[in-house]
């Protein structure tokens, strides 16, 4: 079973999930969404870092939690440019040293609610660092909103190559991937809600229904025909679960 909720860190989102049990089908792949979460499963703390290519989880916990950042918030929290980590699940312990990252797994793995844990764990650390940039904030906006990346270079008064720099530190790539990413998720959204497949591409940005076909096939790996089906039999099943929810390494 999977279910979320907004975090104590502004912006971000606390979910939880149970592994499927036998003969449930496993996960669904893990669609690019522009983000990075921390995950404690079962008692391990990893990093997942920015997709640009559908993850498929591999169960290895029967329970997980995560705190999932919004788009460049995340790099401040852990002290690594988010490129450092695209594409990839590694041990917290890498990025924080053993020893502290021990001690924190072991507070939220004998907390009555590990969940709960772990969304105070990021809130208090959070608190002690920077805010993240409000200039990023308005890009990843931006391009969620659809506008062109060149419209928002100029709306956040940052040269082609400035944005892309602060962007692949920020995102984990650059912005033209990260509106492609955002635009794929805007359309399966609305086919999700029962849009037409051509309307739905037309409406998040595509150029036309081919257009939303080849770009989930290069950013999710499959066909819309097929992930509509495999988010009708997930939410069918006793364990819903949306794209975002990036479980195991």
């Amino acid at each position: 079973m999977y279910e979320e909720r907004p975090a104590l860190l502004d912006g971000a989102v606390l979910w939880t999930r149970t592994a499927a049990g036998p003969g449930t089908g496993g996960s669904r792949p893990v669609l690019p969404d522009g983000c990075m979460d921390l995950i404690w499963a079962g008692g391990h703390l990893l990093v997942a870092g920015p997709d640009t290519r559908a993850h498929v989880p591999a169960e290895s916990a029967e329970r997980y939690a995560g705190v999932r950042f919004a788009p460049g918030d995340a790099p401040a929290f852990f002290g690594v440019p988010a490129h450092e980590l695209r594409d990839r699940r590694v041990p917290l312990a890498d990025l924080w040293g053993a020893a502290g990252t021990r001690r924190l797994c072991e507070r939220i793995t004998d907390a009555p609610d590990p969940a709960a844990a772990l969304d105070e764990a990021v809130r208090r650390r959070a608190a002690d660092i920077p805010a993240p940039d409000p200039l990023l904030r308005a890009v990843a906006d931006r391009l969620a909103a659809g506008r062109a990346v060149a419209e928002t270079a100029d709306a956040v008064g940052l040269g082609a190559r400035q944005l892309h720099r602060r962007s692949l530190d920020a995102f984990g790539y650059g912005p033209k991937t990260l509106a492609r990413i955002l635009r794929l998720q805007r359309a399966l959204a609305l086919v999700l809600s029962g849009v037409p497949y051509a309307e739905a591409a037309v409406r998040a940005g595509c150029a036309d229904q081919a257009h939303l076909a080849r770009e989930t096939r290069a950013l999710a790996g499959t066909t819309v025909g097929a992930y509509t089906a495999s988010a009708a039999a997930s939410a069918n099943s006793e364990t819903p679960e949306p794209s975002g929810s990036r479980t195991t390494a």
